[in-house]
């Protein structure tokens, strides 16, 4: 059974994680984390939902990916420990489906937290702009110009390269890889697969498993997986609004507009089945979920309610009686 336990015992418990595998702690540390531990019956359970979700994360390395741990800059271990943290309330179902956490982004070239965005000039003139909780490697040869997106979603506008020999401009996902056809373009690693947005120039879209591709020309969009690439369709302008702090919903399931808020704040939010139909339309601040929360309150028959600072929830208005 999976027992509720206060949310902030839980973040020190995160807190705790990433300093014993991050950290050479003297005897008088752990010491202090012992008597942590012994403080409650539910410091002891936090502990033991700790040990199982390692347990869950059996391809980590053991102690957790310590050396990764040990050189990563400070604020991607705090960008690791809201993402415990938020793991360790959510419970078992969602360590075993969050099995892509950021192991693999903490020593990204670049990187960015929940809720943060990151504009970065590249050295061929290239405009890189990540949006939350992205992670990129940079890879760039006297023959070659490779991005690696590790995770998340990231806007380029390819620039001229100085070099005075060609190099191709590709992003590489584990799904496949995107040649720039001298463009602007939205990279959007989804799980299993990728979505693709051209808006200037054109993008070849190669799955890594089959010999299959396709060229997006201006305007059009498509989602592809290591083995297919969907047919292509128009592209939504206003996918790329989060670069301007909005996210711009024209007739949305409010259950999909929730979803990515969601990707925007720490701890959980979540939508209730009973008021996931609703349509949503408009345009919502990313900088201040809550004010966008706010906002749905006003336009909508829904209710947000706060269980901890934690966890939100979405959900349908009470009925007014008399």
């Amino acid at each position: 059974m999976n027992a509720a336990i206060d949310p902030a015992i839980l973040q020190e418990a995160a807190g705790w994680l990433v300093r014993l595998q991050s950290e050479t702690l003297s005897v008088a540390d752990r010491a202090a984390f012992d008597r942590w531990r012994a403080r409650s019956a539910a410091h002891e359970a936090a502990w033991q939902r700790v040990e199982a979700m390692l347990r869950g994360f059996g391809q980590v390395p053991p102690r957790l990916g310590g050396q990764a741990l040990r050189q990563a800059d400070r604020a991607a271990r705090r960008q690791a420990l809201r993402a415990l943290a938020g793991l360790l309330v959510l419970g078992p179902a969602a360590w075993m489906g969050a099995r892509e956490l950021p192991w693999r982004e903490w020593r990204a070239d670049l990187r960015t937290a929940t809720g943060e965005q990151r504009r970065v000039a590249l050295a061929d003139g290239t405009e890189l702009v990540l949006n939350t909780g992205s992670a990129v490697d940079v890879d760039y040869s006297p023959t070659q110009r490779v991005l690696w997106l590790r995770g998340g979603e990231i806007l380029l506008t390819t620039g001229r390269d100085p070099a005075p020999v060609h190099r191709p401009f590709v992003v590489q996902t584990a799904q496949g890889s995107l040649r720039a056809l001298g463009t602007r373009f939205l990279v959007r690693e989804e799980g299993g697969r990728v979505r693709v947005a051209v808006f200037d120039g054109a993008v070849q879209v190669q799955p890594a498993r089959t010999d299959s591709g396709l060229v997006l020309a201006a305007g059009e969009q498509t989602v592809f997986t290591a083995r297919e690439a969907a047919a292509p369709v128009a592209a939504d302008g206003a996918a790329a609004s989060w670069v301007d702090g909005m996210l711009a919903a024209r007739n949305w399931r409010l259950a999909d507009l929730v979803d990515e808020l969601a990707r925007y704040r720490r701890g959980v939010l979540r939508c209730d089945p009973a008021v996931a139909g609703l349509r949503v339309s408009g345009a919502f601040p990313l900088n201040d979920i809550d004010a966008s929360l706010r906002l749905l309150e006003k336009t909508l028959p829904v209710r947000v309610s706060r269980m901890t600072p934690l966890w939100t929830t979405v959900g349908p208005r009470a009925a007014v009686t008399n």
